[in-house]
């Protein structure tokens, strides 16, 4: 029988297959397709629907489209505002396509109709009737299929027109469903939709029990929570407790035994009543239950038993710390204070100093002498106001702040609370936590401290507050200002030496297992350390120092034996600790031109400060180097007009900077420096250079220089006499201004160091330059000593060692 064949636009579908009998309205977007709907209603309405082999492809060729499709005509075409066509197809016979004749503005192409061939007919009954009955069990299933269908198939007497319109409404891959239209015979398609059938109701038998498996948990989960609510009303009825009475009645009793304040007791109560009315579950409960612990676990009116024996304090005090006489004495006359007066405010002090001279240890100390608790709070790197007042409750995971949080680990209302590193603190945009601090450290504001959780004053008055800083630099005005001042410099030699003796050794030994059979440290040998392995105000890398002595000792215990001795000696210290770092007790060994040392305050304590002067010809450029601040900077150009206008007592040409460039170096160039304390030396540096007369190698100095040569007083005088004493300075330059300073600094450092006390420049240039006929004014300086004929002398003795 010879076949129809056909030519026919052709729409690629995408994601569909159009079975015949099957009636689906289409929605057309695509340049060609709409072209092959307007070829076919100019002609008898008959289109080749078939499916393109990826859905993604938007301009498919030949071979993207499959061969099999279904011949269709077009029952209804709508154009759209969007320029898109809706239309409405129904499919009526496959075709397979043997040719594309044209692909420009459309696919036209030759299709020829597929007949269908029937085997047997008893096999194609079985079949008809498997399939309907699948297809009954697939739609009680399938909710998106009316039931209305089944009858409506049960009608179909027609295999093929059974099988395709089953296939129409299965939920199948598009291959699959390529495949059954691509089947001409209605036996084998009906075989092939029937496996297709089973496939799917196995799948929608499995999501059904999973369905039915969540249905039942949420209805056994509703059903616990509406018996648990219906339990709730009868013990209420009842009058018994509910899940919850005994831990608000445990609130209500911790309530009582605290002394609140009538504000905190006030919102506490309320709380509570709300809690009993909310239900458990609910997150509000959990804020609630939240606030009313912390309310009910602060120590509310809750102070430890302090001493007030002075003797004991004092014994305390030395017996954890060597020296720091100021700290013990401010401690001790706080307690004096406190035996007279009953009620007091807590002081609020501030301890000052380099790292290492033990100032947080000495809170702790602080707090043993007195019978307080202790409790620390670190402000390094804090910058969130919220840290030290708290959040509001209105956030989800809000807590007090730090200070809140630190009285409940404190147990007291009396602690000794030790806010270290206050100068530390930084500030963003969530706040500035210094500002916080204002309240917290001002005696006349903190009894009414406000947390933002609590939204209830507390009182902090009766907290002994300690701050610790390396330097005021960073800490506020304001919040200076609230604090008493009480700065701790660093440690003499021989008070390291004793540091050492009395805590660091002992310890060292007990930490590392050893007796003090095991290892022995001499007095010379503990200096040798300070002095050749260390460079410090403190006594950290001390402590790090006799550690590593420790350990190597440790290590030859263990292998000669338990009962093993150690004499530390100067060669075996050599070998455990290394070649020595520093330099001890050793100037330079010639005197230079142009060279002169100053004495620098830091953080880390007092330091040698070197500044030397080269002279070069030039137009009389001033250069300065060394990473110099602004005050350092305008203090090279005093001493630079000073010397210029001494010219003519220096015996300098009246315009010699005109034919020079001056360079000031400060060596160590990667360390920024700054502070008008090293004027005099760089004016004295300066007169060397250009007098060419050496700077006595043995001299030190520091001191403001004004522009007409007065010497001006600086800080820091004990920490810079210690750096000094440590380098083996002989003679220290000072402003006369600084002589009542001299009271604070250890007799055994002015014994070695000789102090000359300084009002002018001239003076400074007698004692520091090697001119002859000056030594006898060198020699005779004594501390404290004021040469007023100085700056007559001066242009004598120089101009005299100029002109020679």
């Amino acid at each position: 029988m010879k076949k129809d064949k056909v030519t026919v636009p052709l729409i690629p579908l995408r994601d569909i297959i159009i079975f015949p009998y099957m009636v689906v309205p289409l929605f057309v977007g695509r340049e060609k397709s709409i072209k092959a709907l307007e070829t076919a209603m100019l002609s008898d309405k008959y289109i080749l629907l078939a499916a393109q082999k990826k859905a993604k492809t938007e301009d498919p060729a030949p071979e993207d489209i499959y061969e099999v499709g279904t011949l269709g005509t077009i029952l209804q075409l709508l154009r759209l505002p969007d320029g898109t066509v809706k239309v409405l197809v129904e499919g009526k016979k496959r075709a397979l396509i043997k040719e594309f004749t044209s692909e420009e503005s459309c696919f036209v192409v030759v299709a020829e109709e597929i007949e269908e061939t029937i085997d047997e007919a008893i096999e194609t009954e079985a079949l008809l009737r498997s399939v309907i009955k699948s297809f009954e069990t697939y739609v009680k299933y399938n909710k998106r299929i009316p039931p209305e269908m089944i009858i409506s198939v049960t009608s179909i007497e027609d295999p093929g027109r059974l099988a395709d319109t089953i296939a129409s409404h299965l939920t199948a891959k598009l291959d699959d469903k390529q495949a059954l239209l691509s089947i001409s015979c209605p036996t084998k398609r009906l075989e092939r939709l029937y496996s297709l059938m089973e496939s799917e109701i196995e799948i929608l038998e499995v999501e059904q029990k999973i369905r039915q498996r969540v249905k039942k948990q949420m209805e056994k989960t509703q059903k616990e929570y509406y018996l648990s609510e219906q339990m709730k009303a009868i013990q209420k009825e009842l009058g018994e407790k509910d899940e919850f009475k005994s831990e608000i009645q445990e609130f209500e009793e911790k309530l009582k035994t605290k002394k609140l304040s009538k504000e905190a007791a006030r919102k506490t109560k309320q709380e509570i009543k709300k809690l009993k009315l909310m239900s458990p579950m609910s997150a509000e409960a959990t804020v609630s239950r939240n606030y009313i612990d912390w309310m009910t676990s602060l120590p509310w009116g809750f102070f430890t038993d302090e001493k007030k024996d002075i003797t004991e304090a004092e014994r305390v005090l030395e017996e954890d710390h060597y020296g720091l006489k100021n700290v013990k004495e401010r401690i001790v006359e706080y307690l004096a204070v406190r035996g007279l007066v009953e009620e007091m405010k807590g002081p609020i002090l501030c301890l000052v100093g380099p790292p290492g001279v033990g100032k947080t240890s000495l809170a702790k100390s602080i707090a043993r002498a007195t019978g307080r608790n202790f409790v620390r709070l670190s402000l390094g790197g804090v910058k969130d106001e919220a840290e030290i007042r708290g959040h509001r409750r209105t956030y989800i995971g809000s807590m007090p702040g730090k200070i809140i949080q630190s009285l409940k680990k404190a147990g007291s209302n009396n602690p000794v609370f030790l806010l270290d590193e206050v100068d530390k603190m930084s500030h963003d945009f969530r706040g500035d936590p210094a500002s916080a601090l204002l309240e917290v450290l001002d005696p006349e504001q903190n009894h009414t401290f406000n947390d933002h959780y609590l939204d209830s004053d507390y009182d902090l008055s009766s907290i002994m507050f300690i701050t610790t800083a390396n330097s005021v630099q960073g800490i506020p005005y304001p919040l200076l200002d609230r604090m008493e001042l009480i700065r701790i410099p660093g440690y003499t030699e021989l008070e390291k030496l004793q540091i050492v003796v009395r805590f660091l050794f002992p310890k060292q030994l007990k930490m590392h297992g050893l007796t003090e059979k095991n290892l022995r440290l001499n007095n010379a040998t503990i200096l040798a350390v300070i002095r050749k392995y260390t460079k410090e105000a403190g006594v950290r890398n001390l402590e790090r120092q006799i550690a590593a002595i420790c350990r190597k000792a440790a290590r030859e215990v263990l292998k000669k034996g338990r009962e093993a001795e150690i004499h530390m000696t100067g060669k075996l210290l050599a070998k455990y600790l290394g070649v020595p770092q520093y330099r001890y007790g050793t100037v330079d060994e010639i005197d230079e031109t142009g060279v002169a040392t100053g004495l620098a305050w830091t953080e880390a304590g007092g330091e040698l400060l070197g500044i030397e002067v080269a002279l070069v010809p030039g137009k009389g450029k001033l250069i300065i180097t060394g990473k110099l601040g602004d005050v350092m900077q305008e203090s090279a150009q005093a001493a630079m007009t000073y010397v210029r206008s001494r010219a003519s007592e220096l015996g300098l040409e009246k315009d010699f900077y005109q034919k020079l460039d001056i360079h000031i170096h400060v060596p160590e160039g990667a360390i920024p420096k700054d502070g008008p304390s090293a004027g005099i030396t760089m004016a004295t540096a300066l007169a060397s250079a250009l007098l060419q007369i050496p700077v006595r190698k043995s001299v030190a100095m520091t001191g403001e220089i004004t522009l007409r040569g007065k010497v001006l007083p600086i800080g820091g005088l004990k920490e810079k006499l210690l750096a000094a004493h440590r380098a083996g300075i002989s003679t220290v330059l000072l402003p006369k201004e600084n002589e009542k300073d001299l009271k604070e600094i250890p007799s055994q450092i002015l014994k070695k160091v000789a102090t000359v006390l300084v009002e002018h420049m001239d003076e400074v240039l007698v004692k520091a330059l090697c001119v002859k006929g000056s030594e006898d004014i060198f020699k005779g300086a004594k501390p404290g000593a004021d040469d007023k004929d100085a700056p007559s002398v001066v242009a004598d003795t120089v101009n005299a060692q100029v002109r020679h």
